[in-house]
């Protein structure tokens, strides 16, 4: 029975996967989907893994999350809540990472402004003053800059290697930074410094506010996360005596733990809607 299960649970999931994965111009990928993923993959780190890849490790890990429970507890709808989380779980890590490498990176853009103030008040050309971040910029913007460096070495085409910079940094600020680069490599401008000079600033007072922010409404998180995982520790504590798990693969049973899940994403999203703080969007992407 347990294979059985674990087989039409597997099968589901490719189902639904199955769009995004064949064929490469589906309409998926055609809706934004897929390019959304592949950005949230960059901002997580993790530029070098498809999509697709991405999405087979993600049900991979849901049916054995669901067979793992299933084979302990033995409850039918407890499983697929497990097969859910599991599935969900390489998203939410992805987004855990960009999340705090966004948060990291607030306080290195003043410093790559400062940088390039530097290099263009020592003479450099704006090509160059860019391609220099690649050894004097802060080290976790370095490879991205070593690649901007490389190409334009390759083509001399400052606009196509600012696109592709864009593309490997995956931030809204650095967007702006850039854009505003370019558009003095285009137009010409002798008030770049000064701009520049006034964009670290705010850069810097910025990332001070939402830096305490953030700590004061931490907490709202925190009671969020609490909240959602105290009554499944419950439920699971539960489920592992035989008369429980009688009950629980019974109709009611399974309405409860449907009932429950629904209310805990419910409650959960709007927890963390409430402590969190508006992220700026990439306008220039």
């Amino acid at each position: 029975m347990t294979l059985v299960l674990g087989c039409l649970l597997g099968s589901g999931l490719v189902l639904v996967l199955a769009p995004f994965l064949w064929p490469a111009n589906s309409a998926a990928k055609r809706s934004g989907v897929g390019e959304r993923m592949r950005m949230r993959l960059v901002q997580g780190g993790l530029a070098a893994v498809p999509a697709p890849a991405f999405l087979a490790l993600s049900a991979i890990v849901g049916v054995a999350s669901a067979a793992l429970v299933h084979g302990i507890f033995a409850v039918l709808a407890l499983s697929a809540v497990a097969g859910l989380a599991g599935l969900l779980l390489p998203w939410l890590i992805v987004s855990w990472r960009a999340a705090a490498r966004r948060r990291a990176n607030r306080t290195v853009w003043p410093d790559v402004v400062d940088h390039l103030v530097s290099a263009l008040r020592s003479g450099l050309a704006l090509p160059d003053s860019v391609s220099s971040l690649a050894q004097a910029g802060p080290v976790a913007t370095r490879t991205a800059f070593a690649k901007f460096e490389r190409e334009y070495r390759a083509t001399g085409n400052f606009s196509y290697c600012v696109d592709e910079l864009k593309c490997s940094l995956a931030d809204p600020v650095a967007d702006r930074i850039l854009e505003t680069l370019r558009m003095a490599r285009e137009v010409g401008g002798s008030d770049l410094t000064v701009v520049l000079r006034s964009l670290a600033a705010w850069l810097r007072q910025d990332a001070a506010v939402r830096l305490e922010v953030e700590a004061r409404q931490s907490w709202v998180v925190n009671a969020a996360r609490l909240g959602v995982a105290a009554p499944w520790i419950i439920l699971v504590l539960l489920a592992s005596r035989p008369e429980a798990a009688i009950a629980y693969n019974s109709p009611g049973g399974v309405i409860v733990i449907a009932s429950g899940l629904t209310l805990s994403i419910i409650a959960y999203r709007v927890m963390i809607a409430l402590g969190r703080l508006p992220d700026e969007r990439r306008w220039f992407s």
